[in-house]
C-alpha cells in the first residue's frame, strides 16, 4: 500500500491536532503517512520531501504548523501538488498560525482550514483525490448523506423537547 496523503507536522506536539485528519483519511481508506518536518529547524528535508512527493505517489499534502507557521507554504513553493495548510493554536489563539498560512504570495496557494481544522483538512484531502477516484467520490457522498441524517435526527429529538412556550 502507497500512500496518497502526506500529513506533515512542524513537531510531533501536532500529533494530537493532526489525527483528526489520520481518523478521515482512514474512514475513507485512503492510504497516507505521518512525518515531523520543520521549516526551520530540518529545511533541507522539507525540500527533498516537497521535491519528490509527487514522484512517490502523493497526490496531497496536508502541512500542520503552529506560531511562525511556515512550514506549509514552504512545501507548496517547492511542489505543483495541493497543499493543505492546518493552522495550529500554539500561541495567540492559533491566529499567528492562520495569518502565515492563508496569507501567501501570488503563485504559491496554500487551502487553510480552520484553527486546530484537521479534520476538514482530511475531508478536503479526499474530495480532491475524488475528483479522479469514483470509489472515493462515493465513499464522500455517503460521508455527506449521513450529516444530512444527524442533523435530520437532531431536530427530531429537539422536537421532543418540551417547554411551556415553545411553538414547534
Amino acid at each position: 500500500m502507497e500512500p496518497r496523503v502526506s500529513i506533515i507536522m512542524g513537531s510531533t506536539s501536532d500529533l494530537g491536532v493532526m489525527e483528526a485528519a489520520a481518523k478521515v483519511l482512514d474512514e475513507f481508506e485512503i492510504p497516507f503517512e505521518i512525518n515531523a518536518l520543520s521549516a526551520h529547524r530540518t529545511p533541507e528535508a522539507v525540500e527533498i520531501f516537497a521535491k519528490g512527493a509527487k514522484s512517490r505517489g502523493i497526490q496531497v499534502i496536508i502541512a500542520a504548523a503552529g506560531m511562525a507557521a511556515h512550514l506549509p507554504g514552504v512545501i507548496a513553493a517547492m511542489t505543483t501538488l495541493p497543499v493543505i495548510g492546518v493552522p495550529i493554536n500554539a500561541s495567540l489563539n492559533g491566529w499567528d498560525s492562520l495569518l502565515a498560512i492563508v496569507q501567501m504570495p501570488p503563485g504559491i496557494p496554500v487551502a487553510t482550514v480552520a484553527v486546530n481544522g484537521a479534520q476538514n483538512a482530511g475531508i478536503l484531502a479526499a474530495q480532491i483525490i475524488a475528483v479522479g477516484d469514483q470509489q472515493i467520490a462515493d465513499k464522500l457522498d455517503m460521508f455527506k448523506e449521513n450529516l444530512k441524517v444527524k442533523i435530520e435526527k437532531a431536530n427530531q429529538d429537539i422536537s421532543e423537547i418540551k417547554f411551556k412556550f415553545k411553538t414547534n
